[in-house]
């Protein structure tokens, strides 16, 4: 089946600096913004940039991931002409399978690759927080002649050691790559998206790998590698809103900044919608004790405390006389009464006793995925 471009998104992160809130789940399945899981974001981008068939490889506790995206429906690619597929690493003759790199992931599928047989390869993370139409970006690639094409970012100069740099010339042919460098040549940060020309890297994999040449991650050894070789890489530099939310203060900071709709995300934009996998779930119920202000409630609450700031995902419960501030609870998550929460997050399906106190003023506060406090055996 030809296809133009696939996309391809290596989901098997294990996301260790989210601590508590990635012990039993991959990072791309992380809650966000009351309705969300990351991935989503992701996988609207491609829908809504035409691409109709993706591959999602995962490795790290899959579980919740692979039940969220299902067969696709919820993005609309449970149709003849489209398609979603689940890549999780396998054994054969040659022994176990695990994916040990991000080329490397992509190595290890190319018979999936093979049987779309595109003529473009678009490799994703799925554990940012962005719109992005990549169907510009391909344009641009077909335009300028690449083998590859990086999307990139311009960073603050004195953030730019953090990244991967694309230093390009005067026609934005990225000409060296430079992981995290101490004095910066330029501000252009690596987004991880990439377009490759598919012919050309399935030879470089091919070859590297038979030749147990080192070409296991794309940042590392394959863009270094094209550069050397002379191929055309190319940078294609993204101006809107994205964010990488791989620590718990960037969590927490971009779910507020989506309560008081900052930068441009704009879930509401009807042009580019986000999709998910949304839980049935009955109407909120707000009782005449609660009290709720500039806050985003999902369907299946029940609320009888004061909310104040903060973003309560499907089917959460806050008893009468608790405070919620500044603060994300995510799906059915239990909180009792007298309660006091201020700058945290609460993981899923988390049950927090009467009278707890979980503040976050120094530093933001976690509770884990199904973690209890405060509640005795007889109460829970």
């Amino acid at each position: 089946m030809k296809n133009e471009m696939l996309a391809m998104i290596l989901a098997g992160g294990k996301g260790t600096r989210l601590g508590k809130l990635t012990q039993n789940i991959a990072k791309p399945a992380v809650p966000f913004g009351g309705r969300y899981r990351i991935i989503d974001f992701t996988l609207s981008n491609c829908v809504n940039s035409g691409i109709k068939n993706i591959g999602v490889v995962t490795q790290y506790q899959p579980l919740i991931l692979n039940n969220h995206i299902g067969n696709g429906a919820s993005w609309g690619l449970d149709r003849l002409d489209s398609g979603v597929t689940i890549l999780q690493p396998y054994s054969n003759n040659e022994g176990s399978k695990w994916f040990e790199g991000t080329s490397h992931a992509i190595y290890q599928n190319i018979d999936y690759i093979d049987s779309m047989d595109p003529e473009y390869l678009l490799v994703l993370s799925g554990d940012h927080i962005y719109k992005m139409d990549y169907e510009d970006m391909l344009a641009k690639h077909k335009k300028s002649n690449a083998a590859l094409s990086v999307a990139v970012i311009d960073v603050p100069w004195d953030e730019a050691s953090r990244f991967g740099i694309m230093n390009t010339d005067e026609n934005e042919r990225i000409i060296e790559f430079e992981e995290k460098p101490k004095k910066p040549k330029s501000n252009h940060a690596s987004m991880g998206i990439y377009i490759f020309t598919w012919a050309r890297l399935r030879d470089v994999l091919l070859n590297s790998f038979k030749k147990d040449v080192d070409m296991y991650d794309f940042g590392k050894n394959v863009i270094p590698f094209y550069i050397k070789s002379g191929d055309n890489v190319q940078a294609y530099h993204f101006s809107g809103y994205w964010k990488d939310v791989g620590t718990i203060d960037s969590l927490w900071a971009t779910n507020m900044e989506f309560i008081d709709n900052e930068g441009d995300l704009n879930v509401r934009d009807k042009t580019w919608p986000i999709y998910s996998k949304n839980p049935i779930a009955p109407p909120q119920f707000i009782t005449n004790t609660a009290r709720v202000k500039n806050s985003m409630i999902v369907d299946g609450c029940f609320i009888s405390g004061r909310i104040e700031h903060s973003i309560l995902a499907a089917n959460v419960q806050v008893k009468e006389g608790s405070v919620v501030k500044d603060s994300v609870v995510m799906t059915g998550a239990s909180i009792g009464k007298n309660v006091i929460i201020n700058r945290a997050i609460i993981g899923e399906n988390a049950i927090i006793g009467d009278g707890a106190v979980i503040d976050g003023t120094d530093e933001i506060a976690v509770v884990g995925n199904s973690e209890v406090l405060g509640v005795t055996i007889n109460e829970g």
